[in-house]
């Protein structure tokens, strides 16, 4: 007679737990000491798990009723900057990481142009609130739209940047997407004006040209920014931009406080279209954070940008600068 075949259950992962506690907080209803019962963990451990699946993307919550400061944040925004779009979602705290807090208002906006039936080109800067907007979007099917980056996705050691944004919207629309296939910076004015010369690099410089709604990210110009700590801009060019008024960059383009771009040799290197200051159509600004307040003011006010969403802690902030 044949042994009966004994199943062994594999242990849940990290994830799995976390995902599980997440579930039984804001589905289920429960209470954290609930949770660590029904898991049988400490409290602790229960209050850990809930954190981790909302940081890592495991579980979206979204809040579907917009608060009465927000909301005349958004007003007070958009009559002094003249925005098309404006979005504040309520801040979460000084120890918040605010990336995260805006990026399920962020979502939203993007999926609302994903709705649309007639065929959108869609264009991304980069970032980490940009990043973290792709990873809140409800998947959907738009293979009708066309996803293109701004900006070149290889680092100066060779490999992929860190935020790429476009890979991960295209792989949860099933949609065609157009990366742009050079580096963030070139080596020398020849190697990037090489670049620019082939075709399929035209081709994406031209899809972002027409592109029907950009998404971009906003950094700023302090001795801790990305461009510096990933590699984008020595020490001394920081120090240059410094002195010559830097206030924020979009897509690598530096601009200063009235939002216009600051001339500099680096330019002839940067392998990124540049945003143009004026646009009709909606270039919408994903950004928050107390260190970011001078750099999105300056691209308000040099109309760079023609949307906004952000925290409402950083939307004070840029009124009261203002």
């Amino acid at each position: 007679m044949a042994r009966p075949v004994t199943r062994i259950e594999p242990e849940p992962s990290l994830h799995d737990e976390a995902a599980r506690a997440a579930w039984l907080y804001y589905l289920g209803g429960m209470t954290q000491d609930q949770i660590a019962t029904e898991l049988g963990i400490s409290r602790q451990r229960a209050q850990r798990l809930v954190s981790r699946a909302v940081t890592e993307g495991l579980i979206q919550v979204r809040l579907n009723h917009r608060i009465g400061l927000c909301v005349d944040l958004e007003a007070r925004l958009t009559e002094r900057f003249k925005l098309l779009r404006c979005r504040v979602a309520p801040s979460l705290g000084a120890a918040d990481d605010a990336a995260r807090t805006i990026a399920p208002s962020a979502a939203a906006e993007l999926e609302r142009f994903l709705r649309m039936s007639e065929p959108q080109i869609i264009a991304f800067g980069t970032g980490r609130a940009l990043r973290a907007m792709a990873e809140q979007f409800n998947p959907t099917e738009a293979k009708h739209h066309r996803i293109v980056s701004l900006i070149g996705n290889i680092a100066p050691d060779g490999s992929a940047t860190l935020y790429d944004v476009i890979r991960r919207v295209a792989e949860k629309l099933m949609a065609p997407y157009f990366p742009m296939p050079v580096p963030v910076i070139s080596d020398t004015f020849e190697e990037r004006a090489f670049y620019y010369h082939l075709r399929p690099v035209q081709a994406v410089v031209d899809l972002v040209a027409r592109a029907d709604v950009t998404f971009v990210g906003i950094g700023q110009m302090t001795d801790d920014a990305p461009l510096v700590l990933d590699g984008f801009v020595t020490r001394a060019e920081m120090a240059e931009f410094q002195r010559k008024g830097a206030a924020g960059e979009i897509a690598s383009w530096v601009f200063d406080d009235a939002g216009r771009y600051i001339v500099s040799d680096r330019d002839g290197l940067v392998g990124a279209v540049r945003v143009e200051p004026g646009r009709a159509k909606p270039v919408i600004g994903v950004s928050a954070g107390p260190g970011k307040v001078r750099a999105i003011r300056g691209a308000l006010v040099g109309r760079i940008i023609n949307g906004l969403i952000t925290d409402e802690a950083t939307a004070t902030a840029i009124l009261a600068a203002d």
